[in-house]
């Protein structure tokens, strides 16, 4: 019962331990069991530390790929929003054009229409008088 607990809680690190004093044969190995075991928990704690760093750096690098795509996809679509509102606004001046051309047109086919419309216009053109031969102006007097 007491080794299940000596295992649970120092694991592998007691026999790691134990191994290191019978290797070293210090001469207060009580001691030296004391710091061989103090300075492996705090490198534990350091590569847990070290680990959970490691986990942390790799979802945020995750994250940083993951809102680099959205900025893409964004750019993307705005650059597809200002294309359409280029190509739509082409066409709304282009509309406007015509519209400004046809009221411009207007007044003239009116004018046209009118001319075209009034009745023996033709026949009411000015004309230039005919001089007479002075013969026949002596003639007439």
């Amino acid at each position: 019962m007491e080794s299940d607990y000596l295992k649970r809680c120092f694991g592998n690190s007691l026999t790691q331990a134990l191994a290191e004093i019978a290797k070293v044969q210090p001469s207060d190995p009580i001691e030296y069991l004391a710091h061989w075991l103090y300075h492996y928990r705090k490198i534990a704690t350091d590569k847990e530390k070290d680990r959970q760093e490691k986990i942390q750096l790799h979802e945020e690098y995750h994250c940083s790929l993951k809102e680099k795509e959205m900025m893409e996809i964004l750019k993307q679509e705005e650059c597809q929003i200002q294309q359409k509102y280029a190509e739509c606004h082409k066409e709304q001046i282009s509309t406007e054009k015509a519209t400004i051309m046809q009221d411009n047109k207007k007044p003239f086919e009116k004018g046209a229409l009118e001319q075209e419309s009034l009745p023996d216009t033709f026949d009411r053109i000015p004309t230039v008088p005919q001089r007479s031969s002075p013969s026949e102006s002596a003639s007439q007097t």
